[in-house]
């Protein structure tokens, strides 16, 4: 037996699997064990410091500790990535768009900038917005997210685009679509199913790069951690860190599940339609049907 990209592993290969996961599994378990002592050794698993989250010191209350890290920094995060994500999203089309032109003259200046935007890092992009252009803070963090983000969806949805088959391109053409109209109604609903998996993956590093905006003195998730931190004092910083990690990995995680949830729905609702087809032509041709 084997599948489309590979071979299936046989007897021995399955054995070798088996041994190697055990090991690497017992690897990363005395990895951890070894964490968690330092840490234990920190006195990092007191749970005194953890009060910190449910009775704080220095007269400040549980609410005001969520608020900062919940309402003020998770809402300032998620406030800079979804604008970001809608701008860098429409700029990304139109790039993607232009990208595709048949003419040199268009092509390959939208092409220069793609690559040349995508080469620079993020935090430089949100200086210049900030430094050189003046932006407020807020605007200079979605300025940087927006042009580095809208080159690479660029790319992914021409990677999309490309990778269909041509004979698609040629039908639209043969009925009597423009080329813009082939773009948006056939190529690029396709490419954007296809490449979901890419574009939800950029979403997820889209909200990472967020915390970038620490740097610039965006006042993020990130940065209201720091603030904690330096309000309560250093010895709180491993609690601090744990509950911010676990705040990015859950909504990160929910951004990732969404996605496959409609990923799911889509398939289910293309899959639906074939095989409605599929019976429909059987009953057609079965001996003693009768046409409706």
């Amino acid at each position: 037996m084997s599948s489309v990209l590979y071979d299936a592993p046989g007897p021995r290969a399955r054995r070798r699997e088996a041994i190697w996961s055990v090991v690497a599994g017992v690897a990363l378990l005395a990895v951890l064990y070894l964490a968690y002592r330092q840490l234990d050794e920190r006195e990092q698993w007191d749970p005194e410091r953890w009060q910190v989250f449910t009775d704080p010191p220095l007269g400040q209350t549980a609410e005001s500790v969520w608020r900062s890290l919940l309402v003020t920094g998770l809402g300032d995060t998620l406030r800079a990535a979804g604008v970001a994500a809608v701008l860098a999203a429409a700029a990304g089309v139109v790039l993607a768009v232009v990208r595709t032109a048949e003419a040199p003259w268009v092509r390959l200046p939208t092409t220069a900038v793609i690559e040349f935007f995508r080469g620079l890092p993020v935090v430089l992009l949100m200086f210049f917005g900030v430094i050189a252009l003046g932006m407020p803070l807020y605007w200079g963090v979605v300025f940087g997210l927006v042009i580095y983000n809208s080159a690479v969806v660029a790319e992914i949805l021409r990677a999309g685009i490309v990778s269909l088959p041509k004979g698609q391109t040629e039908a639209a053409y043969a009925i009597g679509l423009t080329k813009i109209q082939t773009l948006f109604s056939i190529l690029l609903p396709q490419a954007v199913r296809r490449m979901l998996p890419s574009l939800v993956s950029q979403l997820v590093v889209l909200l990472k790069d967020t915390s970038l905006g620490f740097i610039v003195g965006y006042a993020e998730l990130l940065r209201r951690i720091q603030t904690n931190t330096q309000f309560f004092g250093q010895r709180y910083w491993f609690q601090f860190f744990v509950v911010g990690a676990v705040i990015y990995i859950a909504v990160n995680f929910s951004i990732s599940r969404l996605a496959v949830w409609l990923e799911r729905r889509g398939t289910a609702k293309a899959a639906g339609g074939v095989v409605a087809a599929e019976q429909a032509e059987i009953q057609a041709q079965a001996p003693g049907a009768h046409p409706a």
